[in-house]
């Protein structure tokens, strides 16, 4: 059998006795809902304080999987994976916990500690001390200690069955969705966007995915793979939106009637207008961004002033006060990373001397000469996908991506992977130059390279590859293509 007992947020537990069972019911539908993607049989028990998930059978893939699942579900600070069993005496579980922890425990201190629910002949300190000495007793190297020991041996004894927790793993802590609502994340697919939108998953809020297109199909194709995997990831119990506005519009129409200084400012209203109407068309009360204080120049409080004034809807910054290295530290542990350093950055085409404390009076002025049609037809025409139709479109897009694993005589392999990866793992292609040039350096870089020549990318997953060739194809570069590795 594989069993978890599933412990809930601290802040869910010190809610009111409504709030924690309204909670406690959206985790345990939350968890079913996945659960039984993985397995039918898998059982989801409620049982107040905690959460018991179990399915009987023995299956090493498939307790991988809800390990690593459990571990993304929001609402769950912690879970540990339980060995039930039944005995007939004290000694009989004594005996069962030596044999369950004799290698753990050796050469460490160790404590035991035993919760009991039902009638029995002992009561839980008794056990915990026959136990505890037994275990000390047979194991020369260990050592009782009652604070702060290496190991603490938890126990349950549910009248006639023991509950043996034998590893313990960390979730992702934080609120069940949706018990905080829903709302609208502004994906750009760089760091900020990403860990923005992962911590409102994190805080309960059913979190729908806005991208303003300012780069082609090859630049929506990344943000949609950035919004399904946080989606795929985080959020997966609950139906979620990705929606895409052609902004390309927009920004001629700025770069037409708006002062240099200005332009990054008007964008961001610009967006804030068509977000807040985007959103209140789906009913949603409040958009999130990725933006930092001082991090560029319309990110000042002065300049996020006057981009907040064009809309009433609440506007959520979670990462307001948090530095880059912060924010990339975070991305680095979601697994967006790699993702978002291979996404360009189009917001700057048009953030040119800009100002840092624009004046509104003189921003509402500027914005006169704008056609506001071109920003209504904008919102209007909005493209609204279920999450779940992304990943299939952003398939049939990558491939239509070159795939090869014999290449032609002459091709050049373009190792894209990062540097710690290469050093790691070089990589040799028999009869083929092998050029390492991360992924974070192809746009800028690739250039400069022998264009009479076929490049082929290669990366580990093969997804980034894909990724960046299509981005160069959407730039004019018709000579590249996708290196993967012979099946052996």
């Amino acid at each position: 059998m594989i069993e978890f007992i599933i412990k809930l947020h601290p802040e869910i537990s010190i809610k009111s006795k409504s709030v924690r069972k309204r909670q406690t019911k959206l985790l345990e539908q939350n968890i079913r809902t996945i659960m039984l993607r993985l397995d039918p049989e898998v059982k989801v028990d409620n049982n107040y304080d905690h959460l018991v998930v179990r399915v009987d059978k023995d299956d090493a893939q498939l307790r991988l999987e809800m390990i690593e699942h459990l571990q993304c579900i929001p609402g769950i600070v912690q879970f540990s994976e339980m060995r039930s069993a039944t005995y007939d005496s004290l000694h009989h579980i004594f005996e069962q916990v030596l044999a369950q922890y004799r290698h753990e425990l050796e050469g460490k201190s160790f404590v035991v500690r035993v919760r009991r629910n039902g009638n029995h002949d002992f009561s839980s300190i008794d056990a915990e001390r026959y136990i505890g000495g037994g275990l000390n007793q047979h194991i020369e190297s260990a050592r009782v200690q009652l604070k702060n020991p290496d190991v603490t041996v938890q126990l349950e004894v549910r009248f006639d069955q023991l509950i043996m927790k034998t590893q313990t793993f960390q979730g992702m802590g934080g609120f069940p969705l949706p018990s905080q609502g829903d709302v609208l994340s502004l994906i750009s697919g760089g760091f900020d966007s990403a860990v923005a939108s992962y911590l409102m998953i994190r805080k309960g809020l059913r979190t729908h995915f806005l991208f303003f297109n300012l780069g082609g199909p090859a630049h929506e194709t990344g943000v949609r793979q950035m919004s399904f995997y946080l989606w795929n990831k985080f959020s997966l119990s609950h139906k979620v939106k990705f929606v895409s506005v052609d902004f390309a519009p927009v920004v001629d129409e700025i770069l037409k009637t708006i002062d240099l200084g200005l332009m990054g400012v008007v964008l961001k209203r610009m967006m804030m207008r068509a977000g807040a109407q985007v959103a209140e068309h789906m009913g949603i009360k409040a958009m999130v961004t990725g933006e930092s204080i001082g991090q560029v120049a319309s990110q000042t409080i002065t300049n996020l002033n006057v981009i907040d004034r064009v809309t009433d809807m609440l506007v959520l910054r979670p990462l307001i006060y948090q530095d880059k290295q912060e924010i990339i530290n975070m991305a680095r542990d979601i697994g967006t990373e790699d993702l978002a350093k291979g996404m360009p950055e189009y917001c700057g085409v048009i953030s040119k001397s800009p100002t840092i404390s624009a004046v509104l009076k003189d921003v509402e002025a500027a914005e006169t000469k704008f056609d506001f049609r071109v920003l209504e037809k904008a919102a209007t025409e909005a493209k609204i996908l279920d999450i779940r139709t992304v990943e299939y479109q952003t398939e049939q897009q990558l491939q239509l991506v070159k795939t090869e694993s014999n290449l032609p005589a002459d091709a050049v392999v373009l190792d894209i992977r990062s540097t710690e990866e290469t050093d790691a793992a070089p990589l040799e292609v028999a009869g083929h130059t092998v050029i390492e040039l991360p992924f974070y350096k192809l746009a800028s870089s690739f250039s400069e390279l022998d264009q009479s020549q076929a490049y082929y990318l290669y990366c580990q997953r093969g997804v980034m590859s894909k990724l960046q060739a299509l981005l160069l194809q959407e730039q004019g570069y018709q000579n590249v293509g996708v290196y993967t590795k012979p099946k052996r």
